[in-house]
């Protein structure tokens, strides 16, 4: 397997970024509005983007899966992963609304690419989480999403003991 430079370099970013998991999940989704503004992307990266919000919001989980390279991956929390245009198709069925993406931060060299985002539902234009896009194209072709992983800005609470139950 290839080493890619520039998606060994966007993990160690993440990677350096799990001190942020720290802050109560309230300011970070506070301060994410405050000091993360939307940038503008390049037409090409800004079409991926608007592709997936149009096919979304029209619920047509087969054109969203098409805009993911043939062994794409969806990786969303709390599910297990989907690899494949067929079982993103599957995975999306019966999903869609009025989804709002707007991209932070991106890069791309040669066929390899990422976007970083956050997104959002509806006409209130608060994030509710945030996204990577890494993204792969022939050369000189169209951008594919290869992989996409979100989560939601806010931590599930975790359900408390059972009435009755000893502390832990």
């Amino acid at each position: 397997m290839r080493s890619h430079p520039l998606l060994v370099a966007a993990l160690c970013v993440v990677a350096t970024s799990v001190p942020l998991a720290a802050q109560s999940a309230s300011s970070l989704a506070r301060d994410s509005v405050a000091l993360l503004p939307s940038i503008a992307l390049p037409p090409e990266l800004d079409r991926v983007l608007r592709d997936y919000e149009r096919s979304w919001r029209s619920g047509d989980a087969a054109a969203l899966a098409g805009l993911f390279a043939e062994d794409g991956f969806v990786l969303q929390g709390g599910r297990p992963p989907v690899r494949g245009r067929a079982a993103i198709g599957a995975a999306y069925a019966g999903q869609g609304g009025p989804l709002h993406l707007r991209a932070l931060a991106y890069a791309t060299a040669d066929t390899v690419g990422y976007i970083i985002g956050a997104y959002g539902y509806g006409d209130d234009a608060t994030d509710i989480g945030k996204f990577t896009l890494t993204l792969r194209r022939a050369r000189g072709g169209r951008w594919l999403i290869f992989s996409d992983m979100d989560n939601p800005s806010v931590r599930p609470r975790r359900p408390g003991p059972p009435a009755g139950a000893p502390p832990p």
